[in-house]
């Protein structure tokens, strides 16, 4: 069970990383929506795995692998924006949610 200091650090990473993607702050190469669905955060603050839903869906892992080549550039944006709330910011870990995909699929499948 997480903490209430790590569900506060969760949300505002997840809010600022949001932001970064939405703002395009980051130079990525490819042209989709990206929203940030969840972030889960070590006990001792160090790790943040995000994980990340994208829209359209098509080759998601090139666009996972892109992300995961430019997360230094992110760690650091992150780092301006919240480094007044947080003493270290943490390493940051994209994964891919495929929670609306399957929902989709079990949805197709009810029908």
């Amino acid at each position: 069970m997480e903490s209430i200091r790590q569900q506060k650090v969760s949300r505002l990473l997840q809010r600022e990383i949001g932001d970064i993607f939405t703002k395009k702050e980051v130079n990525l190469s490819v042209n989709l929506m990206i929203s940030v669905t969840q972030i889960r955060v070590s006990p001792d603050l160090g790790v943040a795995r995000s994980y990340l839903s994208l829209f359209p869906s098509n080759n998601r892992e090139e666009v996972i692998e892109e992300i995961r080549k430019h997360t230094k550039e992110i760690r650091y944006i992150l780092g301006k924006k919240v480094g007044q709330q947080l003493r270290h910011i943490p390493e940051l870990y994209f994964y891919l949610d495929d929670s609306f995909d399957y929902a989709e699929k079990i949805d197709k499948l009810l029908k």
